[in-house]
């Protein structure tokens, strides 16, 4: 069914030069049809576009401007969106497996419900991003921004996320089991409930989070920050905290890397 785009620009900003321009035929594809597989877009001005539930697989969106765009449920899975614009899109329950946003500009973007799974964000900007209950597992999102980001019951399973900036995010409940956490800023972070099972925390900044009934088993916390963090009722069986500094955390009920139970700090 033919879809109105509401601010297709046909005679759209080339970035670089020629050489990078988007492909004509293919810009007119999509404002006739509302699809574009395989379609050359890189550079295209697709700003405010209704693209609900379009197909848009293994597309070129190299740096094109999809901000504020309506991409709920629109399959751009293996797409290429190195360095897009997309701030303010609405992209819930949007297929984006495999596809590359390396780069690319998220901010605020509405991701609820989505499926990222593979998905390289590497150096993704998705402050205040709203990825609640999204499929992240095995995504690559290293040095990604995800300051108060709202990732509530998201699947960041075998994700990287080494280096990346979880500051003030929310991640109830989410499921982190093998993530790579490395280095990551995790300060004000709301990790209630969160499974972090054999994840790597080496030397990550757990400052002041919320760590109330998170499941830490045999997580390496290896030289981690968790001053002033609530472990009230998390599980660190088999956990390594070598060198890890746990200066004003709250320990009450809560399960040491030996078994034993804690309640000093209730």
């Amino acid at each position: 069914m033919k879809r109105t785009l509401t601010a297709l620009t046909v005679a759209a900003t080339v970035f670089a030069s020629s050489a990078s321009a988007f492909d004509p035929d293919d810009l007119q594809k999509l404002k006739d049809t509302g699809d574009c597989l395989n379609c050359d877009l890189e550079g295209a001005d697709l700003q405010g576009a209704i693209l609900r539930a379009a197909d848009l697989q293994r597309a070129n969106l190299k740096g094109a401007n999809l901000s504020n765009a309506d991409l709920a449920g629109a399959n751009l899975s293996d797409a290429d969106l190195i360095g897009a614009t997309l701030t303010d899109a609405d992209l819930q329950g949007a297929y984006l497996n495999g596809a590359d946003l390396a780069v690319a500009n998220l901010a605020r973007s509405d991701l609820q419900g989505a499926y990222l799974e593979g998905a390289t964000l590497t150096d993704a900007d998705l402050q205040g991003a709203d990825l609640q209950d999204a499929n992240l597992a095995v995504a690559n999102l290293a040095r990604s921004d995800l300051q108060r980001a709202n990732l509530k019951g998201a699947n960041l399973s075998n994700a990287d996320l080494a280096g990346a900036n979880l500051s003030d995010a929310d991640l109830n409940s989410a499921d982190l089991q093998d993530a790579n956490l490395a280095v990551a800023d995790l300060t004000d972070g709301n990790l209630d409930s969160a499974d972090l099972t054999d994840a790597d925390l080496q030397g990550a900044y757990l400052q002041d989070a919320n760590l109330e009934g998170a499941y830490l088993n045999d997580a390496d916390l290896s030289g981690a920050d968790l001053s002033g963090t609530n472990l009230s009722g998390a599980n660190l069986e088999g956990a390594n905290l070598i060198r890890t500094k746990m200066n004003g955390a709250t320990l009450c009920n809560t399960t040491m890397p030996d078994g034993s139970v804690l309640y000093s700090g209730c």
